[in-house]
């Protein structure tokens, strides 16, 4: 096991006397083509090209002698201090950290980051930054090759945003790019580089926040809020009980894009959101689509909502994580599972409707379950009944031999 290991973080600005001290007594450096080719790494080390940091980090634990990781920016941010302390190389690491990229594109933009979502993008997990991206204002994606600016104004399309892209950071060849998410496509964009996604609608905020990163929640507590606060009578199938169960069966989360075919009000889309997923809102009518955009707006949330008629406006929506099919029938569960999403919801008003729906779902190869969920509201002053709600609630999830995305 080498004697020492010092990560290095570099900014392009001038190496620290710890860092310069490091470098200078180590016999393997490992980074990348420009961290190698700085004056201050020893002609007589040993260098590694860092492509795989995990066998980068079996070399350096078998060198004896000190070794020095040089990497950009901060290395314990999304950076190589996570792999070299895994276990299995028994690692232990000296930081020296530098300014991250994420903070010098902020600091390029003039923009405060503290109220910013972070996120990672690869080829496997490009869809899922950009669903983050969908459902907040401003949000820094650390690229890679084939998951870059182009790949994201791509995946974005129908979605607003506008791009803050910052080229090789620290270098002579640095360069900052403003524009909208659909001409990013247009451009070829050189490695490293960081985005910033900001744009959408954004409520109005007193003051800083005082957690990183997320809204602290300043809006109503709980779910399934009752008809009230999204403006008055809500349709069948939006029943405060009905929508709090139809949440916790599809436990939307931060990187899902959820589907709500059917939107109505906008109470179920506006909740969903709320939990930090993208959401998409479809309905055929344009007084539900103004209703739905109207609730998004007084809760603060980001959502796309598209006008047409399920299943034919199905057809060219992006990937779906969890949906819920707030009507339609059989014909568009049927439409939505062929999609493939994890987990679907719906209602049905009988037990026929809902033994074709589960009927249907099994077909398509998912796991069914079916509750009847009964609801009686009471007047508490005289404790007598004011209304009373009944609906089968219909839950499908893809079976274990098919692996979620």
């Amino acid at each position: 096991m080498a004697d020492r290991v010092t990560v290095i973080g570099w900014d392009g600005s001038p190496l620290t006397a710890a860092a310069r001290s490091a470098l200078g007594a180590a016999t393997l450096v490992a980074g990348a083509a420009h961290h190698l080719a700085l004056a201050e790494v020893p002609a007589t080390a040993e260098r590694i090209r860092l492509g795989s940091v995990s066998l980068a980090a079996r070399r350096i634990a078998g060198h004896r002698g000190s070794a020095v990781v040089l990497a950009d920016g901060d290395p314990a941010f999304f950076g190589v201090v996570r792999t070299l302390r895994a276990p299995e190389f028994g690692l232990e690491v000296e930081v020296v950290p530098a300014v991250s990229s994420v903070a010098a594109a902020f600091a390029r933009a003039g923009m405060p980051w503290d109220d910013a979502q972070v996120v990672v993008a690869h080829r496997r997990t490009l869809r899922r930054a950009v669903n983050v991206c969908r459902a907040h204002t401003k949000v820094a994606v650390l690229t890679s090759p084939g998951a870059g600016p182009a790949e994201l104004g791509l995946l974005l399309d129908g979605v607003h945003r506008t791009f803050v892209i910052c080229e090789e950071l620290g270098t002579a060849r640095e360069q900052v790019t403003i524009l909208t998410s659909e001409k990013a496509a247009d451009h070829t964009w050189r490695d490293p580089n960081v985005v910033i996604v900001i744009g959408g609608f954004v409520a109005a905020a007193e003051g800083g926040g005082w957690i990183a990163g997320r809204d602290p929640g300043t809006g109503p507590r709980g779910w399934a809020l009752p008809a009230e606060a999204y403006g008055g009578a809500l349709g069948e199938g939006e029943t405060d009980l009905l929508r709090a169960a139809q949440l916790a069966r599809l436990g939307p989360r931060v990187g899902d894009l959820v589907w709500d075919i059917g939107s109505g009000s906008g109470a179920f889309a506006t909740e969903a959101a709320r939990t930090g997923a993208a959401v998409l809102a479809v309905d055929r009518q344009r007084g539900a689509c103004a209703r739905t955009e109207d609730a998004a707006r007084r809760f603060g949330v980001q959502m796309q909502i598209v006008h047409g008629t399920a299943p034919h406006i199905l057809e060219n929506l992006p990937e779906p994580d969890v949906v819920r099919v707030g009507g339609g029938g059989a014909a568009v569960v049927s439409a939505v599972a062929d999609r493939r999403p994890q987990r679907i919801v719906t209602h049905a008003s009988t037990r026929d409707a809902a033994e074709l729906i589960g009927r249907n779902l099994t077909e398509h190869g998912y796991q069914v379950e079916c509750a009847l969920i009964q609801s009686v509201e009471l007047d508490t002053r005289a404790w007598t009944e004011k209304e009373r709600n009944v609906a089968f609630l219909l839950t499908g999830q893809l079976g274990r031999r098919e692996a979620p995305r």
